[in-house]
């Protein structure tokens, strides 16, 4: 009976830790679309709303921030590639980490 009521609190516990690296990865890609509509609507810079998603959105982009530097003339293109792509790594590393641990436990 200890030994299942253990087997349980484990599984609960690893379930628990996938949860929250599937929905760090989720948040993260959220705040990067964010950040890409609020440069295509061309969203005042100096607002602190969007100063603090494109703080986040920077902070969250890792090495893709700046990965392709063109288009050249068209800056919310760059952001939609560019932030785009981080969105994409955020939601694939996450699915495939929590994967991983419900696996592994």
């Amino acid at each position: 009976m200890a030994e299942e009521t253990r087997t349980a609190s484990r599984a609960r516990a690893v379930a628990l830790i996938a949860d929250v690296v599937r929905w760090a990865g989720i948040i993260a890609a959220v705040i990067l679309v964010i950040h890409v509509i609020l440069v295509a609507g061309e969203a005042n810079p100096a607002n602190g709303i969007a100063r603090t998603i494109h703080n986040l959105a920077d902070a969250l982009s890792l090495g893709f921030k700046d990965l392709f530097n063109k288009p050249a003339d068209d800056p919310k293109l760059r952001t939609l590639i560019n932030y785009g792509l981080a969105a994409l790594f955020w939601l694939v590393v996450s699915s495939v980490a929590a994967r991983l641990i419900r696996r592994l436990a």
